[in-house]
């Protein structure tokens, strides 16, 4: 697969995790659970209900997880150092 197509659907969920986070709505506990649901799901609807399907939906809510704490730390540093 070409890099855009493996790309866009990790950073479209991690735009639309970080602006969860962002809306002080839904505790940051249950981001996490959130991101496998919603990756799954979109796993699910571009490849058909398989288990590499499955494997690939954890993989994009990882790697959502964990640019949305990347995010945050960096953001929280830059604060701590102005």
């Amino acid at each position: 697969m070409d890099f855009l197509t493996d790309f866009t659907p990790y950073a479209g969920l991690a735009v639309l995790l970080y602006a969860i986070r962002q809306t002080k709505r839904v505790p940051n506990r249950f981001i996490p659970i959130i991101a496998v649901i919603l990756g799954i799901a979109f796993a699910f609807w571009q490849n058909g209900i398989t288990p590499a399907a499955t494997i690939t939906g954890l993989q994009y809510a990882l790697l959502g997880i964990g640019t949305v704490a990347g995010i945050k730390y960096f953001l929280e540093k830059n604060e701590k150092e102005s």
